[in-house]
């Protein structure tokens, strides 16, 4: 068994990140980054577009493409912040909340697959060290 943990959960990551962005472009005609960005903005309406690229760990002009690319095909709404004309809030549309909510039996399902084997016990100590990961290592400014 390999013990090294940055390694495997580098590893991991990827694999699971393929597998979700295969199942989504399959069944959902978009990518898991896209899910990713929906789910962020469904829990942070109206979020201003320099967070969502700070959550999803993308530099403002990709995440200015991905937006672009999420509005094109009627995902969310792009809108001037009243606050600051410069900075762009992100809105979801209907058909992104529809993708959003055909996606979870996915997500739960996925969840399923991950813990499939595992005690009740055994998927609580999974949940606290990826938990403290997640909080200890948790970049400024990150949307929830």
């Amino acid at each position: 068994m390999d013990t090294r943990i940055f390694y495997l959960l580098n590893k991991a990551q990827h694999r699971v990140f393929k597998f979700a962005d295969q199942r989504a472009e399959q069944s959902l005609d978009i990518s898991v980054t896209q899910l990713g960005a929906l789910l962020l903005i469904s829990g942070n309406e109206g979020c201003l577009q320099k967070d969502l690229a700070h959550s999803l760990q993308l530099n403002n002009s990709a995440l200015t493409g991905l937006a672009s690319r999420m509005e094109s095909k009627g995902l969310l709404e792009r809108r001037a912040c009243s606050d600051d004309g410069r900075a762009t809030r992100l809105y979801l549309t209907p058909l992104g909340q529809e993708k959003i909510d055909k996606a979870r039996p996915q997500m739960a399902a996925l969840n399923a697959s991950m813990t499939a084997g595992f005690s009740a016990d055994e998927v609580r100590v999974i949940l606290k060290f990826l938990n403290h990961l997640v909080d200890d290592f948790t970049l400024e400014g990150e949307l929830a």
